[in-house]
């Protein structure tokens, strides 16, 4: 928890410092409230007083009980302040240390559990920090002021205000030990029910198709009903606490009068008054001193909570890169060139490795191709490319250098990457087009234009209402599969980069813009090194090198011709999709 809060700004402690100083004025305004009191007390008892100094003592009291109600909202003002500040900057920090994340370490972390630590868990450290600037720092203070006021009074005050005090202890102490474990439940009872959630949101249309409403609803029922009764549980377990405490204050101040009024009995009569004043003067303390105890209780029953969350919050920012930043390289003689050296990988905590010895170059302007069965670490191998993951032996190489000397937004520069999954983002076609562009127009217009018509896109796009300003849905749902790959197509080659991967990215498309795409590609990409990965013979047939995977190894390397004589990996491929006739 300190640890976590070694990030506020130091504007931000500055004001924490302020905050601290006006609570002692508030708990020194609130502490002379009883003192006026008492003050009014003797006066009104005693024979001769005058009215305008009641008055005047009344008009203390008054002022005393305006200033703390000023000064408490200032402190409110501060609090709320430095912990909207710390939240803003810790969820900045959190989504900043995400960005960095490899696919290993995002894999660690469930997508619903990442939202969760961002949202939920900095919201608790927040209300940790406002109700300890207002609770955690008054309650020692007034405590403690409080104690020194009405110490030596009377041993039989000062007892009772032990007692209760004690009872207070013991009846927290009970209630945490049953409440906190529930509290640090909580926390992995939210990641749940926002897993469940997104799950079914995602999935909505499947959920659909197979009529699973009813499942899903009592997917969803199991963990909201398991954070819902662990909630009610700590609900009820701290719901206690204010009828224990109006007991325990009410008991108090009985105690109080009921041992003054035997202390005033045996009181000669000129100590009467004088007794009569600390009396009303004590109670008043007592309860300060009780409600101080009480404010520690309700801050020590939240830090559990908060704890967890802060944990939480820092395995992330904590969480070791298991890809990092490289030297850097700078300008290269080659241009294009990639190379892989003997490269195994295994996935982390994986069982073993999914990729055995992989060695294949690509030269500038070259079209290699992938294919081979569902699992066989196709996918796997273009995406240590752009450093999704690290080799785990041997060595990458691009443009004669091993991609981990590069830093990697320089290594990315040289990549258009069209993932297995086309993904567009809430915006515009033309956004998405120019997505990852440093500055606003730094891809020239006819350069976008032409990455749109290559992708085959323009057909569909000049007829959108508003061409390239057109809306796109989150994750591009108001747009078909093969629409969402032509555009992601073109998103890649609008970087103009060395390097172009294609991960299964034309799937979706049917086979005359698939051949369309291809022969564009080769007409208007002639510079650019093209890696593909797919599933149709079709696709990758004119390739001027296949690569043909076999669980994880290498099974064959060559053009479609030579590997129909010399590799039976790819003629069981190929003659399952293409006819004799097609295949002559």
């Amino acid at each position: 928890m300190l640890k976590l809060f070694g990030n506020i700004s130091p504007r931000d402690r500055l004001l924490a410092l302020l905050a601290v100083a006006l609570v002692v004025l508030m708990v020194w305004l609130e502490l002379k409230l009883p003192d006026s009191m008492a003050a009014m007390t003797t006066m009104v008892q005693t024979p001769g007083s005058v009215m305008a100094d009641i008055l005047l003592e009344g008009g203390r009291m008054l002022l005393y009980a305006l200033g703390s109600l000023v000064v408490s909202v200032l402190v409110s003002v501060l609090a709320a302040r430095i912990a909207t500040d710390f939240g803003a900057a810790l969820r900045l920090r959190l989504f900043s240390r995400v960005q960095d994340f490899s696919m290993a370490e995002i894999g660690r972390f469930s997508t619903a559990s990442l939202i969760t630590r961002s949202t939920n868990d900095v919201t608790q450290v927040q209300m940790l920090i406002v109700m300890g600037l207002q609770a955690m720092i008054r309650a020692p203070i007034m405590a403690g002021m409080a104690i020194g006021k009405i110490a030596g009074k009377s041993w039989q005050w000062t007892a009772s205000t032990a007692v209760a005090v004690g009872i207070l202890l013991v009846g927290i102490t009970v209630l945490m030990t049953l409440v906190i474990p529930r509290f640090r439940m909580l926390q992995k009872l939210t990641d749940d029910l926002n897993r469940v959630t997104r799950e079914n949101l995602t999935g909505l249309s499947v959920v659909r198709a197979y009529n699973a409403e009813g499942f899903e609803e009592r997917k969803f029922d199991g963990a909201n009903d398991a954070l819902t009764n662990t909630g009610l549980f700590t609900g009820r377990a701290m719901a206690i606490m204010s009828p224990m405490m109006q007991l325990l204050m009410n008991g108090l101040a009985l105690s109080v009068y009921w041992f003054g009024a035997a202390i005033l009995q045996a009181a000669p009569l000129q100590d009467r008054l004088v007794l009569f004043s600390d009396m009303v003067v004590f109670s008043q303390y007592a309860m300060q001193v009780v409600m101080s105890f009480m404010m520690l209780v309700m801050i020590f029953i939240m830090l559990p909570r908060a704890s967890v969350s802060a944990r939480r919050i820092l395995e992330v920012l904590e969480m070791p890169l298991s890809v990092s930043d490289g030297p850097g390289v700078g300008a290269t003689d080659l241009k294009g060139e990639i190379e892989f050296q003997h490269v195994s990988f295994r996935y982390p905590d994986g069982d073993g490795d999914v990729l055995h010895d992989i060695s294949f170059s690509a030269h500038r302007g070259e079209t290699v191709a992938f294919i081979g069965a569902t699992g066989c670490g196709k996918s796997t191998v273009v995406n240590l490319v752009p450093r999704f993951y690290d080799a785990t032996e041997g060595r990458v190489l691009v443009d004669g250098v091993d991609v981990r000397q590069y830093g990697q937004e320089e290594l990315r520069r040289k990549i258009g990457y069209v993932p297995q999954k086309a993904l567009l983002f809430g915006g515009s076609v033309r956004s998405n087009v120019v997505y990852g562009e440093k500055e606003e127009g730094e891809t020239p217009p006819e350069k976008r234009r032409a990455a749109i018509e290559i992708a085959q896109a323009a057909e569909f796009v000049d007829g959108l209402s508003d061409g390239e300003e057109s809306f796109v849905a989150q994750g591009g749902a108001n747009f078909s599969g093969g629409q969402r790959q032509r555009l992601s197509i073109a998103r890649a080659l609008s970087r103009d980069a060395e390097i172009l991967i294609f991960d299964d990215s034309f799937s979706a498309l049917d086979y005359r813009t698939d051949r369309a795409l291809r022969n564009a590609l080769k007409e208007n990409c002639r510079e650019a090194t093209k890696l593909i990965v797919a599933q149709r013979i079709g696709t990758i047939r004119d390739a001027d090198r296949i690569v043909v995977l076999e669980e994880g190894r290498v099974a064959g390397i060559g053009t479609h011709g030579e590997l129909m004589t010399s590799c039976p990996v790819y003629q069981q491929i190929a003659r399952s999709q293409l006819s004799e006739e097609e295949l002559g």
